[in-house]
């Protein structure tokens, strides 16, 4: 007989309202759902579809100001555009696929999802309410997790044409979480550098740029510009870039407003055009690869249809657009070089550094591999998994956790899914690399090995992760095996931190249990409350990865998997933060250890 659970028939199949949907695959629609930690986590993205429609009135040329406020976990919105039309105000924020997004003469260059942003903040709210101003007249709405508790209409006088909204995301769905005002600051920046002329007020601080994308660039590199930044702006197309004295590539591209951090089509014709321009100014056939060494550039695009691999847009994935911004960007780099002599030569002196960098590190390149090839044709120290980024759907998931030592690297072995999680072990304290040279790292076996493993020896193109997860002991030599790893993706490929591909695992401090119950800590705090919830307790303290179990560890590295994504302010801040915290000893180091140490 077929267990009553187990039993699928007519009683089994169920339709779920649009805003039910939200509420129960919710990372469809937002991704992650995070605590406010990490500045992808579903709070800050519920505050992004609102202030995108803002953004998009600005667009369409009506509203020149935005004030935030927030005030505990509540967040008000309130813009100064044309208003929802007062007649479908609950519709527009609780109906799905219902907009004026899809109409082209109302909104040509959408930033937030086509009927669905607003209706995804509802749904995910304890608390919502809309106010829609046209002249002399308002529409309001109030919504508690998607459902209409009151809605109101009439005369007022003295109020502005636009729209206003009031939310708290919803601890059922969040838990306990807290928003973090320099991550809201950042966002807010990028708004104001993406549409210039804009004024945003964050509890009446101001975000405003002049100079667009200029400004960003500037905020990113700040005085480490090798020449005069070169800077364009069209009606579809914006972009900025110049040369520093790192390595590797760094962009950061927008689509209509929406950061890209896995680049896309837009991002690859901007680097052609680039190449494209500098070869045509100097009548040249340099390679790709030594014009963009060092390189740091930025570059936004409007379009009417974006085609985004996924629903959060990380990648853009339209090709009909390649040609016409291969195009433009060639033109203007062309212009730019005519126009600025100094900075043309300035680039010319660095495209010939890099091609003579280059050749010396292929010498040492040829040497690694022939010595990898005499270690093992497999990568040492390296347990792979199936899929790989390359993959498409099937590789989004794919992680690779670089662990210390083999008892570290045998739990995680035992338990990782092996379908998309790989591990690489080191087998000790990897070499400092900072104020190496790119060269050092070949003649380092094991640092070869691991980029060998992540495949990223000749550029990051070849990326086979998605995530580059750092899983190392909560202990003083795990964290400074930590610093030891985040200092060479920083100092070589801080591309790969700013697309967001490097992450820090966290695994439980303590372990808090008694015959029935066992509970798992991250932290003193949550280690006090576990104490509290059980009788007769005993406590284990975890100092390394080893001592959790394989059975244990499994839950870890699942589904409820903690990540902490390392980011950066600024490109412009690693070489101070990694001279001071791994450079030589210097006083004023010695006198933050001092002052911090008790």
């Amino acid at each position: 007989m077929v267990a009553e659970k187990e039993k699928y028939d007519e009683s089994k199949v169920k339709t779920l309202s649009s805003l039910e949907h939200i509420r129960l695959r919710t990372g469809m629609y937002i991704g992650r759902l995070g605590d406010g930690n990490n500045s992808d986590d579903g709070i800050y993205v519920l505050l992004k579809e609102v202030i995108d429609n803002s953004i998009d009135e600005y667009i369409m040329g009506h509203g020149k100001k935005v004030d935030i406020t927030l005030e505990g976990k509540t967040v008000n919105i309130r813009d100064y555009g044309r208003g929802i039309p007062l007649g479908k105000v609950v519709e527009c924020v609780s109906v799905i696929n219902t907009g004026a997004k899809y109409n082209d003469d109302v909104f040509q260059f959408s930033v937030g999802l086509n009927g669905v942003g607003t209706k995804a903040v509802n749904a995910l709210s304890s608390s919502f309410k809309v106010v829609a101003y046209r002249d002399g007249e308002y529409s309001e709405a109030t919504f508690s997790r998607g459902d209409l508790k009151s809605k109101d209409r009439g005369k007022i006088d003295g109020k502005e044409n636009g729209t206003e909204i009031t939310f708290t995301p919803d601890e059922e769905i969040f838990a306990e979480y807290a928003f973090n005002n320099e991550y809201i600051e950042q966002r807010l920046w990028n708004y104001a550098y993406l549409n210039r002329g804009l004024k945003l007020y964050f509890n009446k601080n101001k975000f405003e740029s002049k100079n667009g994308l200029l400004d960003l660039l500037v905020s990113e590199v700040g005085d480490g510009a090798s020449y005069d930044m070169a800077y364009y702006k069209g009606q579809h197309l914006e972009f900025a870039f110049t040369h520093t004295q790192a390595y590797g590539e760094t962009y950061l591209s927008f689509v209509n407003g929406q950061f890209t951090n896995d680049g896309g089509t837009h991002q690859s014709a901007y680097r052609e055009g680039i190449l494209k321009g500098v070869n045509e100014y100097f009548k040249a056939n340099y390679s790709g690869v030594d014009v963009r060494e060092g390189i740091v550039g930025v570059v936004s695009v409007k379009l009417q249809n974006p085609v985004f691999e996924s629903q959060t847009k990380n990648k853009l994935g339209n090709t009909e657009i390649r040609g016409w911004i291969v195009s433009d960007v060639r033109s203007a780099v062309v212009d730019f070089l005519h126009k600025n002599n100094v900075a043309s030569s300035k680039l010319k002196d660095r495209i010939v550094q890099n091609e003579k960098l280059r050749k010396d590190l292929n010498a040492v390149k040829k040497e690694a591999k022939a010595a990898a090839k005499r270690i093992a044709f497999k990568i040492p120290h390296l347990k792979d998994c199936k899929y790989h980024f390359s993959d498409g759907k099937k590789g989004a998931g794919s992680s690779v956790f670089l662990t210390e030592g083999q008892s570290a690297g045998g739990s995680i072995i035992a338990s990782r899914d092996v379908m998309n999680q790989a591990i690489f072990t080191l087998k000790g304290k990897p070499q400092n690399m900072y104020g190496k040279k790119r060269p050092d790292i070949y003649k380092n076996e094991e640092l070869y090995n691991m980029m060998s493993a992540l495949g990223i020896e000749d550029d990051i193109e070849n990326l086979r992760y998605n995530r580059i997860i750092i899983a190392t002991d909560a202990d003083v030599d795990g964290f400074h095996i930590r610093n030891l790893l985040l200092t060479f993706f920083l100092n070589f490929f801080e591309e790969l931190i700013v697309a967001g591909h490097v992450y820090i695992l966290e695994t439980p401090l303590f372990r808090v249990r008694n015959k029935k119950e066992t509970m798992y800590c991250y932290s003193n705090k949550e280690r006090d409350v576990a104490l509290k919830a059980l009788s007769n307790p005993e406590v284990t303290r975890f100092k390394g990865l080893g001592e959790i179990s394989p059975k244990e560890f499994g839950q870890f590295i699942g589904e409820d998997m903690r990540l902490v994504n390392v980011d950066v302010k600024s490109v412009q801040i690693i070489s101070k933060v990694l001279q001071f915290y791994m450079g030589k000893n210097t006083p004023e180091r010695r006198e933050y250890i001092m002052e911090n140490l008790i």
